[in-house]
Order: structure tokens, then C-alpha cells, then sequence
């Protein structure tokens, strides 16, 4: 007896509740697929962003804000605090590492970040071709933004001001292509590298002929100047307690952790994917229950077949495996289906994200979306149970000999 003949027979006579039921898996699976998906590529995207830092220090404000915009690209600074007191924070016995950071153009929709060589240890960053930025209105790529803008080396660009939106372009002065980063995995493959003057540079109202800054001139420079931020890593676990305290009460500035309002952040968002969650269950539920009406329902019409397939050699148990088998197939079709759906669905969201910064993909699995499938199955199981011990049930001689 091919079971898996028998099973598929029995859908295909049932057609119309065998889609239905696989819809409603689907549905239900769809929705787990698409949340398990965007808060696995959301918390990945929070961690190896801003493993490395400990403190951003930025203008007063929200520190939420100060914290997308510096370390993850995607919201306005909080504003601009003074370099020469942000510098004055780099030397403080406490800091290990601390990179500045100018944000205030964009090309294209990417950020062009004003920074220094400490940026590039920070991330642990590796060229793959070309070279660093040396000189005002250099850049260095990131991989993304060489692949959609078709930069190459050597091409030149001009930079919009403001974080996204290219109507306020700097036509006066072109940044030059001088490398690209190899792919990182992080915000950087979104970013373009450039030194601090040359943020400044756009900014002037004179602008003086490019040069390669000494170190005198570019400290003197900054002396002068503004920057966004600066990204911090401690010396010591001591320094997490004291240090952000000194520095927003002790300055103008104010000081975000990274790891607090990340944690704050997804916590929000948990809220919305928990919601969907319960309703996801609710739809795996209903689907379990149409299964096991439909199933409870086709063996009161089919005790006569089963009966004389009981004649014909069928023990009790490969019956109850054939109505199990059934509702195992279904929610077995129904949750490869919902996979499919959710990772099309994700794909479609993350064409359609206004931000490059944080952009979502369908086209990624993770091993933990197995268990998807195990749950389908298990549903699929549960829902055949009772029908399946109706088997057992039957008696062979009184329904042979019923009127049919």
C-alpha cells in the first residue's frame, strides 16, 4: 500500500479545504518568517555595529538620536559640539580609543563621514582596491556604495549637503575615488570615508586648493572648528561608571551608550513583534483546527473505505500513519510555502526602505528557521491525532454491512 499515494489522493478529492488549511499554515508561517527574520537582521545589525564602542559623545539632545546617527547612519545628529573640547576628551587617561566624526553630506542617499585613521582600526577596515583617502576631498568606499553607485577609482562626484536628498549639491569641488573597502559586514560597506578637512572644506566660504594637511594644521584646524561626534572605547570597566557621568555633568556635551539604548531601542520594537507574534499563533491555531475538522470529518465518510482496506491487509496502525501522514502533508506544504512567502515578503520590504542604512533582505536564512518547520509539523501531527485514533474505532463487520 503506497501511503503517500493513498494521502495525496484523499487531498486532491478534498481540494478546496486542502488549500484552504494550507493557506492558513502558510498565512501563519508567512508572519513568523517575515518577524523572525527582520528582528534576527535588526539585532545582528545593533551588535556588529557598535560591538567596538562603548560611549558616543555627541551634542545634547536625545541620546537614542545621538546614537542612530553616529553609530548607525541612520537619523540626523543631535548637533555639532566643539572640536577643541572633544579633543581635549581624547586625551583623558580613561580613553583608550576615541574617533571623531563629521557628518553633513551625502551622495546618493550615503553618508560621507569626515574621520581619521583611528576610524579604520576601530572596525578593523581592509582595502580591496586602491588605497586610503590621504588629501582634502578624497574618499574611500564602502563596498555597497561602489557596487549601486558604479564608482570606480579615479571617478570623481559631488556631495549633496544634508544626510539624505541630493537638491543642495556642492558643484564648486568633487571628491575623488580613491579606494574601496573590502566588504565588512557592517554600516562601513555603507558609508564613504574622507578626512575631517574636507567636511570643513565643502562648508567654507573660501575654499583653498587641496593639500595634504600636516598634523599641525589639522589640529590647529579642528581647534577652529565643529565636529558631530566622537566614538569611544574605554581602558578600563572602571571607566563605564565614571566616565559618561564627568562628561554630562562636567561639559556640553553628552555621552550615549551604545548598548543601553540599542537594548532600549529593540525593546520598543519588541512590543509591535510580540503583537504580531500572538496574532501569527492565533492564524497556527485556527489552521490546526481546520485540519482537524476536516480530517475528524473525513473519516465519518470514509469508515466503508477504510473498513475494506482493513480486508485487504491494512493493520490498524498503517491506517493511523495514513490519516497522520495527511495532516503532517499539509502542514508540511503549507509551512514550506509560508518560508517562501516570508523571505519574498522581507525582499519586497527591503526594496522599498526609504534608508540604505538599515536595509532588510529576504534573500538570507538562518538555521534557526528549521524550527519553523519542526512547529508546522508537529502542528500538523497534533491536529491528526484524534482522527487518526478513530481508526482504531472502527468496526469492520458492522460497516460492511450497513447500507451505504
Amino acid at each position: 500500500m503506497n501511503i503517500l499515494k493513498i494521502s495525496s489522493k484523499n487531498l486532491v478529492r478534498n481540494r478546496l479545504t486542502t488549500i484552504l488549511n494550507i493557506i492558513l499554515v502558510a498565512f501563519g508561517v508567512g508572519i513568523l518568517s517575515v518577524l523572525f527574520l527582520a528582528s534576527t537582521q535588526i539585532n545582528n545589525k545593533l551588535e556588529n555595529n557598535a560591538k567596538d564602542i562603548d560611549l558616543v559623545v555627541g551634542a545634547k539632545g536625545s541620546p537614542l538620536q545621538l546614537i542612530l546617527s553616529s553609530v548607525y547612519h541612520i537619523d540626523n545628529p543631535t548637533g555639532n559640539i566643539p572640536a577643541k573640547d572633544a579633543y581635549q576628551l581624547m586625551r583623558n587617561p580613561m580613553v583608550k580609543r576615541a574617533v571623531p566624526l563629521a557628518l553633513g553630506d551625502n551622495y546618493s542617499g550615503y553618508r560621507i563621514v569626515g574621520t581619521d585613521s583611528s576610524f579604520t582600526n576601530l572596525y578593523g577596515l581592509s582595502i580591496q582596491k586602491g588605497s586610503y583617502w590621504h588629501k582634502d576631498l578624497e574618499v574611500t568606499l564602502g563596498s555597497n556604495v561602489a557596487v549601486t553607485s558604479g564608482l570606480k577609482i579615479g571617478d570623481s562626484f559631488f556631495g549633496a549637503h544634508g544626510l539624505t536628498g541630493s537638491g543642495d549639491i556642492h558643484k564648486k569641488y568633487a571628491y575623488q575615488v580613491m579606494g574601496i573597502l573590502k566588504p565588512q559586514g557592517n554600516i562601513t560597506d555603507n558609508l564613504i570615508l574622507t578626512n575631517i578637512g574636507s567636511v570643513y572644506k565643502m562648508h567654507e566660504e573660501k575654499h583653498t586648493e587641496n593639500h595634504k594637511h600636516t598634523a599641525a594644521e589639522e589640529a590647529k584646524e579642528i581647534n577652529d572648528k565643529q565636529i558631530t561626534a566622537l566614538l569611544i572605547q574605554y581602558k578600563s570597566p572602571m571607566s563605564v561608571v565614571v566616565f559618561p557621568r564627568m562628561v554630562n555633568h562636567s561639559t556640553n556635551m553628552q555621552a550615549a551608550s551604545p548598548a543601553m539604548e540599542s537594548a532600549r531601542l529593540f525593546s520598543l520594537i519588541g512590543v509591535g513583534i510580540d503583537t504580531l507574534k500572538w496574532f501569527a499563533i492565533f492564524i497556527m491555531g485556527v489552521a490546526a483546527l481546520s485540519i482537524f475538522i476536516s480530517l475528524y470529518n473525513a473519516m465519518k465518510e470514509r469508515k466503508y473505505d477504510l473498513a475494506i482496506m482493513r480486508c485487504l491487509g491494512a493493520s490498524k496502525p498503517k491506517l493511523f500513519f495514513l490519516v497522520m501522514f495527511e495532516g503532517v502533508l499539509v502542514t508540511f506544504m503549507g509551512t514550506c510555502l509560508g518560508l517562501l512567502i516570508g523571505h519574498a515578503a522581507l525582499e519586497v520590504i527591503g526594496i522599498y526602505q526609504e534608508t540604505s542604512q538599515a536595509k532588510l533582505t529576504g534573500l538570507t536564512a538562518f538555521p534557526q528557521e528549521i524550527y519553523l518547520i519542526w512547529i508546522g509539523l508537529f502542528i500538523g501531527a497534533l491536529a491528526s491525532l484524534i482522527p487518526a485514533m478513530q481508526i482504531y474505532k472502527v468496526d469492520i463487520a458492522a460497516t460492511l454491512t450497513k447500507d451505504r
